[in-house]
C-alpha cells in the first residue's frame, strides 16, 4: 500500500476513535430515551454518507454514459457498493434503536419504506453488474439503472417533511421543535466527519480494486483477439 494510504487510514482509525468517545462519554444522555438514543450517532451519519455514496454514483454514471470513462465506472460500481454498506447500517441500527422506543421493530411508513426501497434499488444495480451476461453492455445498462434509482434518493430524505410518520423529524433543519441540544450537535458531526472519512477510504480502495480487474479484463481481450 502507498504511504498516503495507510497514513489516511490511521487519520481515520483516530477519527472513528474518537467519534466513539464523543458519542458514549461525551453526549449528554437523552431524557426520554436514555443510552438507547445513542444509536442516533452512527444511525444518522451512516444515512447521509449513504446518500453521498449514491450521489456520486449518479454523477459517475452520467459522466460514464457520457464519455465511456472506465474510471467514471470504477467510481460508480465503488460508491454503489460503499454506499449499499452504509445503508444496511441504516437499516440494522434504526430496528434496534425502534423496539425500545416505539415498541415495535419496523412499521411501512413512508421513511422506513422509501428506504428499504432504495436499498433494493442498489442491490439490483450490484447484482446486475455481477450476474449480466451482457458483457460490455453491463456498465450501461447499470449507469441507467442507478440514473433512475438515484429518485428515491430525495424521496428519502423528503418523506418525512412531505407524509406524517412513525420516524422523528428532522433533527437539522426541521423548525425549533426538532432542534438538538447544541452538545449533541457537535458529537453528531464529529461522527459524521469520522464516517465520512471512513467511506471515502474503502471507497478509495475499491476504486484501486476495481480499475485493477478493469485492466485485466483488457489484457484478457487483446490476448485473446491475438
Amino acid at each position: 500500500m502507498k504511504p498516503l494510504f495507510i497514513l489516511y487510514a490511521l487519520f481515520t482509525l483516530v477519527l472513528l476513535s474518537w467519534g466513539l468517545h464523543q458519542a458514549l462519554d461525551v453526549a449528554p444522555t437523552e431524557q426520554t430515551m436514555g443510552d438507547i438514543q445513542r444509536i442516533f450517532y452512527y444511525h444518522v451519519p451512516s444515512a447521509w454518507v449513504s446518500f453521498l455514496c449514491f450521489f456520486v454514483n449518479f454523477l459517475a454514471s452520467i459522466w460514464y454514459l457520457a464519455s465511456k470513462n472506465m474510471r467514471a465506472d470504477a467510481i460508480a460500481v465503488s460508491t454503489a457498493e460503499v454506499g449499499v454498506v452504509f445503508c444496511s447500517i441504516v437499516l440494522v441500527t434504526g430496528p434496534l434503536w425502534a423496539k425500545p422506543v416505539w415498541g415495535i421493530w419496523w412499521t411501512w411508513d413512508a421513511r422506513l419504506t422509501s428506504t428499504f426501497i432504495m436499498w433494493l434499488i442498489y442491490i439490483s444495480y450490484l447484482l446486475l453488474r455481477r450476474f449480466s451476461t451482457a458483457d460490455e453492455q453491463t456498465p450501461k445498462l447499470a449507469a441507467a439503472l442507478a440514473i433512475f434509482g438515484f429518485v428515491d434518493v430525495p424521496i428519502v430524505y423528503m418523506s418525512i417533511r412531505w407524509w406524517r410518520t412513525q420516524h422523528p423529524s428532522p433533527v437539522i433543519g426541521g423548525g425549533e421543535s426538532s432542534g438538538l441540544d447544541p452538545r449533541m450537535l457537535h458529537v453528531l458531526l464529529w461522527n459524521f466527519l469520522a464516517f465520512a472519512a471512513y467511506g471515502l477510504l474503502v471507497v478509495w480502495r475499491r476504486y484501486q480494486l476495481e480499475r485493477g480487474r478493469q485492466q485485466l479484463n483488457i489484457l484478457y481481450r487483446t490476448q485473446g483477439a491475438a
